[in-house]
């Protein structure tokens, strides 16, 4: 039920009140935007230029292949280029692109006015920018990456790249995943928590179900790769023996954290495509996915099972046999839900009217290709038929007919179908299907015959071969497709600009699509929504007409004219009841500023003056404790006329607030990264013959870990009570309790420290190095919750925490018990476990 319509003149008072408030600012405030329409058009657009670097290299990459004995380019010009393009690929475009179009158009698909943690979104934008920046400024002094995109050890290694090459991949590389986990947490929280009132679960766009489920692939995915970047950077720096075999450690550690991370990769980069297609195809069959149930219950399959298939990449380095037989099912079992999702794409064209309209063109591209690529990778999911064609241009086909097709052609498709939506213009119909009709050619031109060299044994990664070989004419006809699709790439470039200067006025809902974001003015307004709405069911624009216009109204929730402040609704996570209203920040540099001291960490890291790196590290955490103190809990802690009879209090009145489940999502991408390094200690353990080694003292007594232990537990102890007291209404109590804790967590530190003070030197076996590690990333969580129980106690202080106010208690108290629960881990493998070893 929607509350009357306002008068036109107070309509029109709302929209203005809106984009006041609501609004970019002009020139250089550009840089304070926080907006998620700007923000997300901005990933898809550096994204896209990133593909055409990308593109770039590949081109050269093709036209040294073209003829047997070409020397365009040299081996390490070659081994540069190859390891550019598909870092760029995989990293600054495939994952970044499809955030963005998660970032524009999730808000807008669930009904709320912004995703949930604005400045965490522009945050993340200008890490990704700066690590692209990071990594890309290798050309200019002479140190461009050449170790491949996957980075493999020893050869990445200090002995075999001395440079700068591979520390500017890894720092790059890592700065960036910055951006891509920040972006899980926002999407995550904001999907079950930010949906318009009345969009239960089962009633969720099923574009969001993909985004929901990529996003917590990407919270348990990416952490094994950033602490496999950690841990080599700090071989490479300090000399900690993680990889070195003469010390303990092994180079296949490497490969398993990078593919533990590199397979869920795939489906991180197929499901939102997917989900883009799932999205878009019912609009042109003009009938709803046939099979809604079954494909969300695919999704999630994928998400779970994609994390059991990474040793399939790891086939022919010497894994026992029974597990090769296990991966090998698991890797052909992922068909079964890919091939659910693909029948319901067919059953849903099969029972409505298709519509042939250049984004379904693409769609129809997409099927094709992306089948053909699946039934290579069935293929290939076979031991014996990999141990054939590991390493050669078969894989590199098989690949790109998987993420090419599978993400790249939807990408083109949902770039053509919202197009509208940001210009308020219609795409043209003719020059945009000779952009598909180009690319969908060059790219079979190009990758179709690789199967066939890579089964005449042409291996990948080399930069040129012998004539006489049968591969010359194969490898000139994927030339000149490579230039062929580079030139379909070139008219899509050519068909967007002049779409933007001669485009025709685009009709309301121009496609007669089905979900929320159409029901937004074109081109998108800052605000999104003059007020949001109650949904009813899966497709409400076909199932309540009018939504538009009586949201554009003013008549839906939080539709005032006397607003003053960026509201939106928060609702409960299965049924979305409104639960509170949170008011949003608005424009800040404060992002911009945090992002900028951060790359001042990592470029310390890159030219080895760490004091410069430390500046960088505390300056950060600096700013972001600035970040936390402007939180929008400051605003008064009242109840709000939210519309539709609906009082609701304002974050600040609640426990579980926006912070407290942004921190509950990152810890558990902290828990993976800190379960990676325990996987990592458990597997050289594996390998070595004896762990710990002869001569490791400190192992044998608990006395001093087990004192610490008592310290950290009695930490835990004392911030309870003091959230207890917090709740009594006793905050002079609760901040003494939260000095104790501080004191006992200080205790722990130094016990523990004077524990480990007999083992040998980090540097000197990869057992010391992983277990001083272990001390090390609880050390730098000790810091980090007293840092937090500080901030509570100051703004305790201050009067701004109390028993009506207590979010940052909350989420002060969640992050201490985490790190107490983590040590209790940490204790076991790194005390007890030597023990009951009999080390």
């Amino acid at each position: 039920m929607m509350d009357a319509a306002p008068t036109s003149y107070e309509q029109k008072n709302l929209r203005t009140q809106l984009e006041r408030i609501w609004g970019n600012p002009p020139g250089l405030g550009a840089l304070r935007v926080v907006n998620h329409t700007t923000l997300g058009l901005r990933f898809i657009a550096t994204g896209f230029m990133f593909f055409l670097i990308g593109g770039i290299l590949a081109m050269l990459i093709r036209s040294q292949l073209a003829f047997p004995g070409n020397d365009l380019l040299d081996h390490r010009a070659y081994a540069q280029a190859f390891t550019m393009h598909g870092t760029t690929m995989m990293f600054f475009f495939a994952v970044p692109i499809m955030e963005g179009f998660a970032a524009y158009l999730i808000p807008k698909m669930i009904g709320a006015r912004d995703l949930i943690y604005p400045r965490l979104s522009a945050f993340g934008y200008w890490c990704y920018l700066f690590g692209g920046i990071l990594l890309f400024s290798s050309v200019f002094v002479g140190a461009v990456p050449d170790g491949g995109w996957f980075m493999y050890v020893p050869l990445s290694g200090r002995e075999f790249s001395p440079g700068l090459n591979t520390d500017f991949w890894l720092l790059g590389v890592t700065f960036a995943e910055i951006s891509a986990v920040a972006a899980g947490i926002e999407l995550i929280v904001s999907i079950l928590k930010t949906r318009a009132p009345g969009m239960a679960l089962h009633r969720m766009p099923i574009y969001a179900w993909y985004i929901l489920i990529t996003a917590f692939m990407i919270v348990f995915g990416f952490p094994p790769l950033i602490l496999g970047s950690i841990l080599l950077e700090l071989e490479r720096a300090f000399g900690l023996p993680f990889y070195d075999v003469a010390r303990g450690g092994d180079p296949l550690l490497w490969q398993h954290l990078f593919w533990i991370f590199g397979h869920p990769e795939v489906y991180i980069i197929f499901l939102p495509a997917a989900g883009l297609v799932t999205t878009m195809l019912p609009t042109f069959a003009r009938r709803p996915i046939a099979g809604y149930a079954w494909v969300v219950l695919a999704v999630i399959a994928t998400g779970f099972i994609s994390f059991g298939l990474w040793v399939h990449h790891m086939f022919t380095v010497g894994i026992p046999l029974l597990s090769l037989a296990f991966f090998s099912a698991a890797s052909m079992a992922v068909a079964i839900p890919t091939g659910i999702q693909v029948f319901s794409w067919l059953a849903t064209l099969w029972g409505g009217r298709p519509v042939m309209r250049t984004p379904m063109l693409f769609i129809l591209g997409f099927l094709f290709i992306f089948v053909l690529g699946g039934l290579t990778g069935v293929m290939v999911a076979m031991v014996p038929f990999d141990w054939q064609v590991h390493d050669t241009h078969f894989i590199v086909a098989h690949m790109h007919y998987v993420l090419f097709g599978g993400m790249v052609f939807p990408l083109f498709a949902a770039l053509y179908y919202w197009l509208p939506l940001f210009s308020g213009k219609a795409p043209s119909e003719k020059l945009s299907r000779v952009v598909f009709w180009t690319i969908f050619l060059g790219f079979n031109l190009t990758f179709l015959p690789m199967h066939v060299t890579g089964l005449m044994g042409m291996p990948r990664r080399v930069y040129t071969y012998m004539p006489g070989l049968g591969w010359e004419t194969l490898n000139l006809i994927s030339t000149v497709g490579g230039f062929l699709s580079a030139a379909g790439v070139a008219m899509f470039v050519i068909d967007f600009l002049l779409h933007f200067y001669q485009g025709k006025q685009a009709p309301p809902n121009m496609w007669n699509a089905s979900t929320l974001e159409w029901a937004a003015r074109t081109p998108v307004p800052a605000y999104t929504f003059a007020s949001q709405p109650r949904v009813t069911g899966r497709d409400p624009l076909w199932t309540t007409p009018g939504l538009g216009e009586s949201m554009d109204a003013g008549a839906g929730y939080l539709g005032r004219t006397d607003v003053s402040h960026r509201e939106m609704l928060v609702t409960s996570t299965v049924k979305a009841e409104p639960e509170y209203v949170v008011i949003l920040p608005g424009n800040t540099i404060t992002p911009l500023v945090t992002a900028l001291l951060t790359s001042l960490f990592f470029f310390g890291f890159l030219v080895k003056m760490y004091w410069l790196a430390t500046l960088g590290a505390v300056l950060a955490v600096t700013s972001l404790l600035c970040w936390a103190w402007q939180d929008s809990a400051h605003h008064a802690a009242t109840h709000i006329d939210a519309g539709n009879g609906a009082k609701l209090p304002t974050q600040a009145l609640v426990s579980e607030s926006p912070g407290w489940w942004g921190t509950l999502i990152a810890l558990f991408a902290d828990g993976t990264l800190f379960l990676s390094l325990v996987f990592a200690y458990f597997y050289l353990w594996t390998v070595a013959p004896a762990w710990p080694p002869a001569g490791v003292a400190g192992t044998g007594s608990l006395v001093g870990p087990g004192a610490a232990m008592a310290c950290l537990i009695a930490s835990s102890l004392f911030i309870h009570l003091g959230s207890s007291a917090n709740m009594r209404g006793r905050p002079r109590l609760m901040q003494w309790f939260h000095f104790a804790a501080i004191a006992s967590a200080s205790s722990f530190v130094a016990l523990e420290t004077f524990s480990l003070a007999d083992i040998m030197p980090a540097t000197a076996h990869a057992y010391s190095a992983v277990v001083h590690t272990i001390v090390g990333f609880q050390f730098i969580h000790v810091a980090i919750a007293i840092l937090l129980v500080c901030f509570t106690i100051a703004r305790s202080h201050l009067g701004h925490v109390d028993a009506r106010r207590p979010a940052v208690v909350r989420i002060a108290s969640l992050f201490w018990h985490y790190t107490v629960l983590q040590w209790m881990t940490g204790f076991t493998v790194i005390h007890l476990f030597p023990l009951m070893a009999g080390g």
